[in-house]
C-alpha cells in the first residue's frame, strides 16, 4: 500500500486539532485556594506528601514556578478578587475588607449588608452580600454565558466565599455557633434540602479534632517550632522548640475555632465539596461549571502558629491526604478525566514569624501610628479628629474637617506622607494625590499603585520594611506586603488534557481567570486584564 506523506500530515494535524479542541473545553473547573501557602511549600514538604494529593497535581499538571501578585495589598479579600476577576485591585476595587466613606466618615464593610440575613442561621441576623463588589468573576461570566452552568463556592469565612463567588451561584460558609453551612438571603431564601439535612446530621462535627496529635512521627517533620500540638516525642534527639508557655497556648473554645485553627476545617470543606459536586451533577453535561473551594484554615493556622511551625506542616500533610481522597472522587464522577480542570493556588504567602526561639522581630503598632499622626496634624492646625483610621496600611483622613478648616487635602496628604516616613518600620509612604496623578512604571511604587482604587483607598498608603508586620494579639505571621514571601504563590493547572510541565516564565495572577475562561470556551470576566497562560 502506498502512503501519501501529504495526506498523512493532514490526518495528523486534524487529530491534533481535535485533541486540542477537546482538551480546551473541559466542563468543570475546580479552583482550590490554599490560603497563606507559599510557593516553595510544594517542594519543601514534598517528601512527606502522598502520591495522590499535591504530588498528583504537580507531577501531572502545568506548574508555574514564578506565579505572583504584582501589588502590595496581598491580603485574602484583595487576592481572591484578583483570582476570580482577572483584574488588579486598581480595577476590581477590593482594597481591604473595609474602608472609610469620606461622605459620612463612616467605616464601610466589603460584605456587610443590613438588607440581607444569613439563611437558617440560629445565631442571629448577620447579613452579607456581594453588592459592594464591582467586577465580574469567572463564576459570573460562566453563568452569563450559559444559564445551565452550575456555579458553587465554599469557604469557612463568609468574606472568602462571597469575594471568590461574586454575584452568582450557590455560596456557602460556616456559621459561627454550630459550624453548620449557611448562606445569604441575597443568593437564596432557603437552603437546599440536602444542605439542611447535612446540617441536621452535623456531618462537620465528624471531622473535629478534640486533641491535635501528629499524623507522622515527629522526626519526619522539617519544622520544630511548636505551641499547641500535644504529645511530641523525638527518638533521634531532634530539638522541640516550644514558642508559647503552656498557660499562654491557644485553647480551642468552640466548634468554629476547631474549623479555623485545626486541620478539621480543610477536611470538612473537601467533604462538603464532594456533596456539592454530586448534588449538582457538576461536569456531566456540555455547560461550563465552576466550583471554588477557599481553604481558610491554613491562613488561620499559619497566622497563629507561624509558617515555620509543626502545626502548619502537619496541617499540610493532613490536607494532602484529604486532597488525595477528593481528587480520586472528582475524577470518578466523569467518563473522561479531561472533562475536569483543577487549579491549585493561594491568595498570598506568609511573613516569617515575628517571634522565634532565636528572638523577636519588631512589629508596627497601628494604633500608635494613628495617634502620633493625629497629634502631628493637630500641632499644625489645631486639635481634632484628623485621622479616621488605618486599614491595611492605608491612612484615612477626615476630609470634612480639612474642608472646614479651609485646608488643601492634597497638601495634607503630602505632609502626612512625609511625616509617616519618620516612623520606625515604614519604608515608603505615598499620597493618594500622587497615586492619582502620577504613573509609576516600576519598583515599589508600581506595586503600591496597582493596589490603589481612588474611591476606596486611603489618603496615604504605607509600605512596611521587609518582615515587619502589624502588631495584633495572637498573630505570629501575617500577609499584606509586596515582598516575595507574600507575593510568590503556588499555581498548578491540572487536567483538561494539559501537558505536564514546569513553566519558569513570569505568571501574573490576573491570568488565572482569563485562562480558565479560555479552557471553558467562555468570554473572560468583563474587567479582566491578565493574559492567557502558556498552556495551549
Amino acid at each position: 500500500m502506498k502512503h501519501h506523506p501529504f495526506r498523512t500530515a493532514i490526518t495528523i494535524a486534524a487529530l491534533a486539532c481535535s485533541v486540542f479542541a477537546y482538551a480546551a473545553r473541559p466542563r468543570l473547573v475546580v479552583n482550590i485556594v490554599v490560603s497563606s501557602m507559599r510557593a516553595d511549600d510544594l517542594d519543601r514538604y514534598a517528601a512527606n506528601f502522598s502520591n495522590g494529593g499535591f504530588r498528583r497535581l504537580t507531577e501531572g499538571g502545568a506548574v508555574f514556578t514564578d506565579a505572583s501578585y504584582d501589588y502590595m495589598q496581598t491580603t485574602t479579600p484583595v487576592s481572591l478578587a484578583t483570582i476570580s476577576t482577572g483584574a488588579m485591585p486598581s480595577t476590581h476595587g477590593v482594597v481591604a475588607d473595609r474602608w472609610f466613606d469620606y461622605v459620612g466618615n463612616k467605616s464601610v464593610s466589603l460584605i456587610d449588608d443590613a438588607k440581607e440575613q444569613s439563611v437558617n442561621y440560629s445565631g442571629g441576623s448577620s447579613g452579607y452580600s456581594p453588592r459592594n463588589l464591582t467586577a465580574q468573576t469567572i463564576g459570573d461570566a460562566a453563568a452569563l454565558h450559559d444559564a445551565r452552568s452550575r456555579i458553587a463556592t465554599i469557604a469557612v469565612d463568609p468574606l472568602s466565599a462571597i469575594v471568590m463567588a461574586g454575584r452568582t451561584g450557590e455560596v456557602y460558609w460556616m456559621e459561627t455557633l454550630q459550624s453548620a453551612w449557611t448562606t445569604s438571603s441575597y443568593y437564596t431564601k432557603e437552603l437546599p434540602a440536602w444542605v439542611a439535612d447535612y446540617n441536621r446530621r452535623q456531618v462537620n462535627h465528624d471531622y473535629m479534632q478534640k486533641r491535635w496529635t501528629l499524623l507522622l512521627p515527629y522526626d519526619d517533620y522539617r519544622n520544630s517550632q511548636v505551641s499547641y500540638i500535644e504529645g511530641l516525642q523525638s527518638k533521634s534527639g531532634k530539638r522541640i522548640d516550644f514558642i508559647d508557655r503552656p498557660e499562654e497556648a491557644m485553647r480551642i473554645s468552640d466548634d468554629y475555632e476547631q474549623m479555623r485553627y485545626t486541620p478539621a476545617g480543610n477536611s470538612a470543606m473537601l467533604a462538603f465539596a464532594k456533596q456539592i459536586v454530586t448534588q449538582n451533577a457538576m461536569g456531566t453535561d456540555d455547560a461550563a461549571d465552576v466550583l471554588n473551594i477557599v481553604l481558610d484554615s491554613p491562613r488561620a493556622i499559619s497566622g497563629r502558629f507561624g509558617p515555620e511551625s509543626v502545626e502548619y506542616e502537619d496541617m499540610l500533610y493532613r490536607l494532602d491526604r484529604d486532597l488525595e481522597d477528593f481528587l480520586s472522587f472528582l475524577m470518578a464522577q466523569v467518563t473522561d478525566p479531561q472533562q475536569i480542570v483543577v487549579v491549585l493556588t493561594s491568595d498570598h504567602g506568609a511573613s516569617p514569624s515575628y517571634n522565634t526561639p532565636e528572638g523577636e522581630r519588631e512589629r508596627f503598632n497601628v494604633r500608635q501610628a494613628e495617634v502620633i499622626t493625629n497629634a502631628f496634624i493637630g500641632a499644625q492646625h489645631g486639635n481634632g479628629e484628623w485621622v479616621l483610621g488605618c486599614v491595611d496600611r492605608a491612612i484615612y483622613l477626615n476630609h470634612d474637617l480639612i474642608y472646614e478648616k479651609g485646608l488643601s487635602i492634597a497638601d495634607m496628604q503630602h505632609d502626612v506622607a512625609t511625616f509617616l516616613m519618620q516612623l520606625r518600620g515604614v519604608s515608603h509612604a505615598i499620597s493618594a494625590e500622587a497615586m492619582r496623578n502620577s504613573y509609576f512604571g516600576s519598583g515599589y511604587a508600581r506595586k503600591m499603585q496597582n493596589g490603589f482604587y481612588p474611591r476606596r483607598s486611603g489618603d496615604v498608603i504605607i509600605n512596611l520594611m521587609p518582615e515587619w508586620i502589624e502588631e495584633r494579639e495572637g498573630v505570629r505571621s501575617a500577609s499584606g506586603s509586596m515582598y516575595r514571601y507574600d507575593t510568590h504563590v503556588p499555581l498548578v493547572i491540572f487536567g483538561g488534557g494539559i501537558v505536564p510541565a514546569k513553566i519558569a516564565g513570569k505568571a501574573d495572577m490576573t491570568s488565572v481567570a482569563v485562562t480558565e475562561a479560555r479552557l471553558l470556551g467562555i468570554t473572560p470576566p468583563s474587567a479582566s486584564e491578565g493574559e492567557v497562560l502558556n498552556i495551549f
